[in-house]
């Protein structure tokens, strides 16, 4: 950092004066780094994923993000979400690649009349694991 002093109508003063050569200097050094390391950075790399079976081709058809997504409980208690038959330890990996598609992770949960409540409590846990928020129950209206 420099200095000027002078005077002015008598009196003297001082003016700092900033030395902008340092700045320069290290933004010169950024600049070239970053042209370096950047071919570096674009590259790519290949990644092999699992091919698709016929549930998550059913699944991503009936995954439309403009109907509601809603989590069926049969009575011998099995799982399908909007029609599609679900294995139990599949169904929390499932519903959370299915709300990954959609904008909101909003889940319905329909049980039958006569399966067990655990069974549907279960359900619902399994759909939190996958990231259903809210789950909703669906109920019938009484008369």
């Amino acid at each position: 950092m420099g200095m000027a002093i002078g005077s002015e109508n008598g009196k003297t003063s001082v003016k700092p004066d900033m030395n902008v050569t340092p700045l320069v200097d290290v933004v010169l050094v950024l600049l070239i780094i970053f042209m370096v390391l950047a071919p570096v950075v674009t590259e790519g790399f290949d990644v092999r994923l699992p091919p698709k079976d016929e549930t998550d081709q059913a699944l991503d058809q009936a995954n439309d993000p403009n109907k509601p997504l809603v989590l069926s409980v049969a009575v011998d208690g099995a799982y399908e979400v909007n029609s599609v038959r679900i294995e139990q330890d599949e169904l929390p990996g499932r519903l959370g690649r299915m709300f990954n598609a959609r904008p909101d992770n909003v889940l319905y949960v329909d049980g039958a009349d006569d399966v067990a409540y655990g069974r549907v409590l279960q359900g619902v846990d399994f759909a939190r694991t996958g990231g259903a928020a809210p789950v909703v129950m669906i109920t019938k209206k009484l008369e």
